[in-house]
This record gives C-alpha cells, sequence and structure tokens, in this order.
C-alpha cells in the first residue's frame, strides 16, 4: 500500500481546530501559484455521493508519489518559502541546474495525529541558492523544522478605538509620547523592531518572530472575513519553541483530517460538524 505520510488514504478535508475553517484553493483556481486558504465549510456531509462537486477544491488527497494535491485541480500543494505560502504547483520537466525555484521536488507533508500538527519536509535546499554562491554549501535548513500554522485576523480597529487607545498610551507613557521614545519603562532607547533583531545574532526567523511575539492583541481572531491564511512556520529550536508555545499559538498549528466515506453507514446522520 502506497504511503500516506499520515493522512487518510483517499480523499479528505483538512480542518483548523483555531478557527474551524478547512484548507481551500482560493477562487478554485487552477493556475500555478494559487495559493491555499483557510475557509468556512462549503459541505457538511461526509458521504461523497451527497457532497456537491462545488466543494471539491476543499478536498485533498495523497498521490502516488506522496504528495499532497488539491481534488479540484489535481495539481500538488507547494511551499513558497520565502513567506510560507502553500501554493499549487503544475509538475515540471526537470530544467538545469536542477532543482531551481521553476523545478524542484515537491515537499512532503506529514501528519501527526498524536498532536495534530502537520510538519513539511524539504528534499533540497528551499531557498534554491546558487551553487557559486558563498551560501551554497549551508546545510542550515535541514536542520530546522517546519509546520502549518493558521494565522489570526483582527476586525479592524474603529475611530473611536484609536482614539482611546492614544490617549491611553500619552498618559501612561508621557515620556515616549513627547520624546519618541518606544523602549519599555527603564530603557534609554527605542525597542528593537524585528529587522533589528534579524540582523542581528540572535538566530530567528520573521515567521517566529512573528508568532512568538504577537503579544494579547496580535491573539484575537475576530474579523467577519471568511478567509483565513496558512503559513508554514520555520523554526530553529524546537525543544525551545515547545517551552515558549502559547495555548493560541499550540492550537493555531492543530488540525483534523477528515477522511470522505463511499457509502452510508449505519450511523448515515453523522454530519462533518
Amino acid at each position: 500500500m502506497a504511503e500516506t505520510f499520515g493522512f487518510p488514504p483517499g480523499y479528505f478535508i483538512i480542518r483548523s481546530r483555531a478557527n474551524d475553517r478547512l484548507f481551500d484553493i482560493e477562487d478554485d483556481g487552477v493556475e500555478d501559484g494559487t495559493e491555499i486558504i483557510l475557509f468556512p465549510s462549503k459541505e457538511y456531509s461526509l458521504v461523497e455521493s451527497m457532497r456537491s462537486p462545488e466543494s471539491n477544491n476543499q478536498v485533498f488527497f495523497i498521490d502516488t508519489s506522496g504528495a499532497l494535491c488539491s481534488r479540484s485541480s489535481g495539481h500538488a500543494v507547494d511551499i513558497e518559502f520565502e513567506d510560507g505560502r502553500l501554493v499549487l504547483r503544475h509538475r515540471r520537466p526537470v530544467s538545469l541546474p536542477f532543482p531551481n525555484a521553476y523545478s524542484h521536488p515537491l515537499p512532503q507533508f506529514r501528519y501527526h495525529k498524536q498532536t495534530g500538527e502537520i510538519s513539511v519536509t524539504f528534499l533540497s535546499d528551499p531557498t534554491y541558492t546558487p551553487r557559486d554562491s558563498p551560501g551554497a554549501r549551508s546545510n542550515a535548513w535541514s536542520k530546522r523544522t517546519y509546520t502549518l500554522s493558521a494565522v489570526p485576523m483582527a476586525q479592524p480597529p474603529t475611530l473611536v478605538g484609536n482614539a482611546a487607545a492614544f490617549i491611553s498610551s500619552a498618559i501612561s507613557t508621557p515620556l515616549s509620547f513627547l520624546t519618541g521614545s518606544a523602549g519599555p519603562p527603564g530603557s534609554s532607547g527605542p525597542a528593537a523592531t524585528p529587522e533589528e533583531v534579524f540582523n542581528g545574532d540572535i538566530d530567528l526567523a520573521e515567521d517566529e518572530v512573528l508568532e512568538q511575539e504577537r503579544g494579547e492583541e496580535g491573539e484575537v481572531d475576530d474579523s467577519l472575513e471568511p478567509i483565513r491564511r496558512v503559513r508554514m512556520l520555520t523554526i530553529v529550536d524546537k525543544v525551545k519553541d515547545e517551552r515558549r508555545l502559547g495555548p493560541h499559538a499550540r492550537l493555531r498549528r492543530q488540525w483534523d483530517t477528515v477522511p470522505l466515506r463511499t457509502s452510508i453507514k449505519r450511523t448515515s446522520t453523522e454530519l462533518y460538524r
């Protein structure tokens, strides 16, 4: 039997435990580079014969090569490494020098039932660094952990909310309000920006900073927009990451993979919640 890497055999849906949305092909596209997003379920029956074909862009499968694929287009899922987006990718012929951004081995997605996480394994350098460049021999990418996470989205701030936050900030930190200093109490200068962290000696990827330093406001996911984004996170130190991971961030990394059935069983009233 072919390896399915923890995913169910046959067709299945992938649901975020954080926001109850499903993996979905944006605008039901088939073009190369179409983004995989999170969207509310379009079909609640798990029985294939009872499902609308219009919901097939929320259905996936593992093909015989081990690639995660979209049912609606038949194309595989790839990763845009620079920003962590999941996208559709057409199979392409080998082009030299191989691998490259146009032609490369597809990443391997693996579902871990015990943790609910979906990890990503790259079979070659996902940055496609030219062989003659200074960083060509680096294998740092192979020592890191890659996992999928939902991205929260808060409602846009209102004028009243902005005014209240501005006044509160001015009252609580009058010195920084007058001088422009953004540092914490007792500091003599502004707080470090993500760019300064990236350019320093801390080996932390941008998505890790965004994930770990969201703060309380960044955890809010109350936008009325139906779409949410899903991104691949790059984790330098898995042990340290586990110690710092809060409950909301952990939930965003957890997924349910639900198989579709080919026949109605005795529990015919069972619906995907």
